[in-house]
């Protein structure tokens, strides 16, 4: 898809933590992808442990499945997800077990 050379596109970026979050106004050139922004975003600097290249992205709350094919488009808000602490179906069986017992 062809684009003009120059054009940009007004973006957020988002994370959080659970004392603390953030979220970035950024300019990007129109065809960026979402994992581009997330990376080119700076939010690795309000979050020095933040590893952007292994989050998984979404936007607006919804999880993008290929973050480096998918553009982001005007007034897009594009979040990045901490990992989960504990697989939600290890933690359903184990509570489950509790439960039996």
């Amino acid at each position: 898809m062809a684009s003009e050379q120059g054009k940009q596109l007004e973006i957020e970026v988002a994370f959080a933590l659970p004392a603390k979050q953030k979220i970035l106004s950024v300019k990007v050139a129109e065809g960026t992808n979402v994992y581009d922004a997330a990376l080119n975003s700076g939010m690795e600097n309000y979050f020095p442990d933040l590893d952007i290249a292994s989050a998984r992205l979404g936007v607006f709350g919804k999880l993008v499945a290929k973050p480096a094919e998918q553009e982001v488009k005007q007034g897009d808000r594009v979040e990045i997800y901490r990992p989960l602490i504990a697989d939600p179906k290890a933690s359903r069986a184990k509570r489950a077990e509790k439960k039996a017992d």
